[in-house]
């Protein structure tokens, strides 16, 4: 059976060393954008993306509103710590100026560097979000913590709900990168990165300087508030010498016929080999099988693709880096999924 997904492609950027984030300052942005059609490479032949929204706003993820609508979330940026932006139509972007998603912190992380976040619809109703933060035991680490929207509107603002992080494993280097999946029989969990490149040797993104440290995926059921734990967290996914120093940035779909896909990124992402790439298996906790191929890699119009968020409606957004290699953009282009295999079109 078939599956058709349809990317939209949101930009902005910001250069991160390789344990921790230092955004540039974007020059002359345009933060309103509709589709211009790029070339980017992939195993699989011809592919079109799009850019649309030529902002500082790395990391996307975003959610349908009820009305149709749709909202993206970047990591921080644009004097935000969780950034915004609006279409009405997947197609047309803007910047939401101003509109700080995550106004109020909780008691466990720091100011600073607010990364990757996701936002789900709970069946009550209820907008939550996922982010990345520095624990402020450990100011070289982030943690995983959780905010639900005041109101119904998709935009926040939204509050933490704990003092304590849903995900913490600070001994490995902290966890970034969380994202949300809900199986089809209703089963929620959350997927995210153990960060240990934080605590790695040196060289790209701190981890190519032997001895290499674990960077796994790991998957986390939670309860359909999509704050409490159920069991363990499993390890579905971890890098090896294909993937360069880490794989990050999961984003989970399940197939018409069963079949789950892992979307991830490799390498540095300041590196031109960081890319898109997925493993399939036939339960949601793996094993999961790489395909090791690029979905999408850099060319001569696309540079480090990669931290794309993909959704069962059939969209996907992804950053790569632009205005001259100084920040990341967001981009969209159309996936097809049949069986195992996926391909840009």
């Amino acid at each position: 059976m078939r599956l058709s997904l349809s990317l939209a492609i949101l930009g902005g950027l910001s250069l991160i060393p390789t344990a921790c984030s230092s955004p540039l300052l974007l020059q002359t942005p345009e933060t309103t954008s509709s589709y211009t059609k790029k070339r980017a490479s992939n195993d699989y032949g011809f592919d079109s993306v799009a850019l649309a929204l030529n902002t500082d706003f790395p990391d996307p993820a975003f959610v349908q509103h009820t009305n149709g609508s749709w909202y993206a979330f970047g990591t921080n940026g644009n004097g935000e710590r969780i950034q915004v932006a609006y279409s009405a139509d997947f197609k047309s972007w803007s910047l939401l100026s101003g509109v700080e998603a995550l106004p109020t912190l909780s008691g466990w992380e720091t100011e600073v560097d607010h990364w990757a976040p996701d936002v789900f619809r709970r069946n009550d109703g209820k907008y939550v979000m996922y982010y990345s933060a520095i624990a402020q035991e450990n100011t070289n680490r982030h943690c995983i913590g959780v905010a639900i929207a005041d109101g119904d509107s998709p935009a926040g603002p939204y509050i933490p709900t704990s003092d304590s992080p849903l995900a913490c494993p600070l001994d490995q280097g902290g966890a970034i990168d969380a994202s949300n999946f809900q199986d089809e029989d209703g089963t929620r969990y959350v997927l995210y990165k153990v960060d240990g490149n934080s605590v790695g040797h040196g060289g790209d993104c701190n981890n190519s300087q032997e001895p290499l440290v674990p960077t796994p995926i790991m998957i986390q059921q939670v309860k359909e508030d999509g704050l409490t734990p159920v069991g363990d967290a499993i390890q579905i996914l971890d890098r090896d010498e294909s993937d360069g120093p880490l794989v990050e940035a999961p984003s989970l779909v399940r197939s018409d016929d069963g079949m789950y896909l892992l979307f991830y990124s490799t390498h540095c992402f300041t590196d031109v080999k960081y890319d898109v790439r997925y493993a399939t298996a036939s339960t949601v906790t793996g094993p999961y099988t790489k395909k090791g191929n690029s979905l999408l890699a850099s060319n001569d119009a696309l540079y480090g693709p990669g931290g794309a968020t993909v959704h069962g409606s059939g969209n996907i957004l992804f950053h790569g880096w632009c205005n001259d290699n100084s920040v990341r953009c967001m981009y969209a282009a159309h996936v097809d999924i049949d069986g195992g295999a996926v391909t840009v079109e």
